[in-house]
């Protein structure tokens, strides 16, 4: 390690133990931090019980639904191989002040959206937002408070996707203008943040470099290419799971219901991405390959569950198997961020963090839209599920397999 290197992360270090010279701040500013991980997800969940409203008004077909999901998942990489390191150099505080902005304009095009075209523009810009965020925000909870941002880190994500569905699905069922209100709700919840930022006390050290961070790479410390190698495959596998279930899940619960229920919708995230968040506390005490080795197990379990409830035709079944599913969620996502961040330095926080959360994006993004072209031209909703469930599934014994290797090694 350079001598620049070591000065600059003794800066954070001394920046880092003034801000939490007082537990209260700490934790103060780690709940305004977990909070805008919430609103983010939430945000990003929020038009999935709106689908079946915005494809009635609209006609189009499922594949549109997919590719509107896939495209947001899609920017989100894209902002975190260009942006995901930006903050390391011109601060936390910034790209959040910014990124929040953008998220609250966001939610305006959402709300004004007339068709098809606005509604991809919006999530474009979303994704775009949400990963230029998402690693600050990761990196800012690491340099507050090490053991706490990480769980933090892998609890907020669940209770985000979980709130955002529900809080929609509500909104759609029960109060006037259902395309319209979730959106401003959620742009004053963003502004609020921003304001709220603005309080905050910067973490780290401006440092030269921030033009050269933009530039797609993928770097890995040496420090930590083991541990990435070992949690990629799980990551990537409970974050295809997520992707089904958002893309593909209010459809799911629609054919088995016989017509569309936004609120069941709403609850099926509940149960997956809720239930991913109390796994997440469950597990907190276990070491993290045991926390990763139970949540790819249960993945597997859970999504043989769910493939069984739609042959047979249960709803019941089939949210018992999207509450197991949703244990391996949570597990296996915490399970990777915990056997990676220890070893990563200050300075490194945020580059590294957006890397997993690439691979988790690739997860979401690339299978959810294979899995809507199945479903125009190929063999229907069910056997589309069917077929993304069995590779799901494949997927998790591959990530088990690898888990073993790395733990021999």
């Amino acid at each position: 390690m350079s001598s620049q290197t070591i000065a600059r992360t003794r800066r954070v270090d001394d920046t880092v133990a003034r801000s939490g010279t007082r537990p209260g701040g700490a934790t103060a500013q780690l709940l305004l931090l977990a909070s805008m991980v919430i609103a983010l997800l939430a945000a990003s969940s929020a038009p999935t019980p709106i689908y079946a409203i915005y494809q009635a008004e609209w006609g189009f077909s499922p594949i549109t639904t997919t590719i509107v999901f896939g495209i947001y998942a899609v920017s989100v990489l894209a902002a975190l191989l260009t942006l995901g390191k930006l903050s390391d150099h011109v601060g936390r505080k910034p790209v959040l002040l910014v990124a929040l902005g953008v998220q609250a304009l966001t939610m305006i095009i959402f709300a004004t959206a007339g068709g098809v075209p606005a509604l991809l523009a919006g999530r474009v810009v979303q994704g775009i937002a949400t990963g230029a965020a998402i690693g600050a925000i990761g990196a800012m909870m690491l340099d507050v408070d090490a053991k706490r941002g990480q769980l933090t880190n892998a609890l907020v994500p669940g209770i985000g996707t979980a709130t955002g569905a529900l809080l929609s699905a509500l909104l759609v069922t029960f109060l006037p203008a259902p395309t319209h209100l979730v959106y401003y709700v959620l742009m004053v919840v963003f502004l609020a943040q921003a304001v709220g930022v603005l309080f905050l006390r910067e973490t780290v050290t401006r440092a030269p470099g921030a033009l050269a961070s933009l530039k797609p790479e993928v770097i890995l410390p040496r420090t930590v290419r083991a541990h990435v190698l070992a949690a990629a495959p799980v990551l990537f596998a409970v974050w295809a799971l997520a992707g089904l279930y958002g893309a593909l899940g209010p459809a799911l619960v629609g054919k088995l219901v016989g017509g569309n229920n936004a609120v069941l919708a709403g609850v099926l995230l509940v149960a997956f991405a809720g239930v991913a968040s109390g796994a997440v506390l469950a597990l907190r005490n276990l070491g993290p390959v045991a926390v990763m080795l139970t949540g790819a197990g249960t993945l597997f379990v859970g999504v043989a569950v769910t493939l069984v409830a739609l042959g047979v035709g249960s709803l019941t079944l089939f949210f018992v198997g999207t509450v197991i599913a949703g244990i391996g969620f949570g597990g296996g996502f915490q399970g990777g961020i915990r056997i990676v961040v220890p070893q990563v330095a200050p300075h490194e926080r945020a580059g590294v963090l957006s890397l997993l959360y690439v691979v988790s994006y690739l997860g979401m993004g690339v299978p959810a839209v294979a899995a809507g072209f199945l479903v125009v031209d190929g063999p229907g909703l069910i056997g589309a599920t069917r077929i993304y469930g069995v590779a799901v599934m494949v997927l998790s014994v591959l990530a088990l397999a690898a888990l073993v290797r790395a733990q021999r090694r």
